[in-house]
């Protein structure tokens, strides 16, 4: 008997095995129902498992059957812990296991690792705290797949200290578990400790790698994170997407584009899928680095279909950060038509697009269009808005607007407010906000600048003067600025009169006969203003 029934559905096993959507599935789960093998436990189980756990899956349609099994067994819970744990809604699994708790069913070493990952999925501490408590109790803790996902678990949460102290505790640490600490001192932005035992790893993969050069670039250390990743070139492994993600960002920050050219064509010449995480990095990296038209190319390269909200929210970005403020609508425009529902960093991009280009009136449509499409507007929203106004002239609108804001304006909308004060001569109103942002900031450097900037335009040099003054008074000291230039895609750093660079003697040499030169061509345009001044006078 138990042959036959083999017999029977081995080929409708195969058939699940081999399928690829869930179309298909429901077809084969049917054909399950009919063939009267609906209470088949293997065959309920292969279904269970695609359609909660393959990428092609419906968590959904899984979770329905699931609750139509009579008794499910730990296999079953385990698959659909499993699946909730990686979707969009991983507090479903922690219910569940509620469930599991009160069905009579005692959960295994395989329940709490899927389990234990929905809370670091959720930042949960305490919840995660709590399962580890459960883990001890059922004597599991020493399991190797547990111990790795308490240790990703605590680091994702931000409890580093607790995630060394397991981490110490394991004998023969694999690479999984050296991945999660060194991922967890990265994220919690102590650098120092990832580098130590990025270090003492016996062994690497992509994913301490990556999680390295994420590390740095969350840091602010771009430099740092391309030098890694040129190490990895020479004694790591490939990179995958995830890696390219982090190294394009650290080039949009530094604005090298040519090192972000390579990096393209890293992902080219090793055929990097282009996922849309890294085609949305590639448009950004291209757009922050100067290269509009390169970003456009890499947008349109592949099939609109295939795009997200992201993607197209970098494009809009990019378009309205290059000035382009027609093709930033334009391209929204092309968006809804496609049925892209849009998001709140969609209108910051529009926002930003209406500030570049003075369109006060369409800002305003799209500020209220967030209301109107179930949007709370964020402080950045505002913060946009109040730019918009300011750099159009409207000044006093712009107080108006600041005023009546339900969040208390933040110094990123007084700055953009005084340097509309600065741009359009509003001397009285600028003054009032320039000491307006040095009572909310008194520590920063630019805010006493920004209000001798206000003076210095009205010609009251006392003021002005008196504020660089205070500056020292007080302590405060100017950043220095500084310039990156990109040199076959080396990048290298300056700032005023700065000779630590090793050409510097050859690069101020180049400095000095370019100054000449802008003289003596300063000196020929004189000469022909006089010689007409004096033709006309004649």
């Amino acid at each position: 008997m138990v042959n036959r029934i083999s017999y029977r559905y081995h080929p409708l096993m195969s058939l699940i095995e081999q399928c690829g959507a869930m179309r298909e599935l429901k077809r084969i789960h049917a054909q399950i129902i009919t063939s009267g093998l609906s209470k088949d436990a293997p065959l309920v189980s292969k279904i269970l498992f695609f359609s909660a756990i393959s990428d092609s899956g419906d968590i959904n349609y899984s979770s329905k059957l699931f609750f139509q099994m009579p008794s499910p067994s730990i296999l079953n819970w385990n698959i659909i812990i499993r699946g909730y744990s990686k979707s969009k809604n991983p507090n479903r699994a922690i219910s569940l296991y509620a469930q599991l708790l009160h069905s009579g069913v005692s959960p295994d070493h395989l329940t709490y690792p899927f389990l234990v990952k929905s809370c670091a999925r959720l930042s949960a501490h305490r919840l995660g705290a709590s399962v580890h408590c459960h883990i001890s109790r059922s004597g599991i803790e020493s399991d190797k797949f547990v111990q790795n996902s308490l240790v990703h678990m605590y680091s994702a949460c931000g409890d580093v200290v607790s995630a060394r102290k397991l981490f110490d505790e394991i004998l023969l640490p694999g690479v999984v578990s050296w991945n999660s600490i060194v991922d967890g001192y990265a994220k919690c932005g102590d650098m120092a400790s990832a580098r130590e035992l990025f270090d003492l790893m016996p062994e690497r993969d992509v994913v301490s790698w990556s999680a390295l050069i994420d590390g740095y670039v969350k840091d602010g250390n771009y430099r740092e994170a391309l030098a890694i990743f040129e190490m990895m070139q020479i004694e790591g492994p490939k990179a995958n997407d995830v890696t390219m993600v982090s190294v394009l960002c650290a080039c949009s920050h530094l604005g090298a584009l040519e090192q972000g050219r390579k990096m393209h064509q890293y992902v080219v010449l090793n055929g990097l899928q282009l996922r849309l995480a890294l085609k949305t990095s590639l448009i950004d990296m291209y757009s922050k680095c100067g290269s509009i038209k390169e970003a456009a190319r890499v947008f349109r390269g592949a099939s609109l279909d295939q795009t997200d909200v992201l993607t197209w929210n970098a494009m809009i970005s990019g378009f309205a950060a290059h000035g382009l403020c027609r093709d930033s609508l334009d391209l929204f425009g092309e968006m809804q038509c496609r049925g892209i529902v849009p998001d709140e960093i969609t209108y910051l991009g529009l926002l930003s697009a209406c500030a570049h280009g003075g369109l006060v009136q369409d800002a305003w449509h799209f500020f209220k269009s967030l209301d109107e499409h179930g949007m709370a507007p964020r402080t950045e929203h505002y913060a946009c808005m109040v730019d918009v106004l300011s750099r159009a002239g409207r000044l006093h609108e712009a107080l108006e607007f600041m005023d009546t804001m339900p969040v208390e304006p933040t110094a990123s909308m007084l700055g953009a407010l005084l340097t509309g004060c600065n741009n359009h001569g509003e001397v009285e109103l600028g003054e009032r906000i320039g000491q307006r942002l040095i009572r909310l900031e008194p520590d920063h450097d630019g805010r006493y600048i920004g209000l001798s900037n206000v003076y210095a335009v009205a010609n009251r040099w006392d003021e002005a003067r008196r504020m660089r003054e205070n500056m020292e008074k007080r302590r405060v000291k100017k950043a220095a600025g500084c310039s990156i230039v990109e040199v076959d895609g080396v990048l290298h750093r300056f700032i005023a009169h700065d000779k630590k660079h090793l050409l510097s003697v050859q690069v101020y040499a180049v400095l000095k006969d370019i100054s000449m030169q802008m003289k003596l061509e300063d000196s020929n345009d004189r000469q022909k203003l006089d010689y007409f001044d004096a033709w006309e006078g004649g």
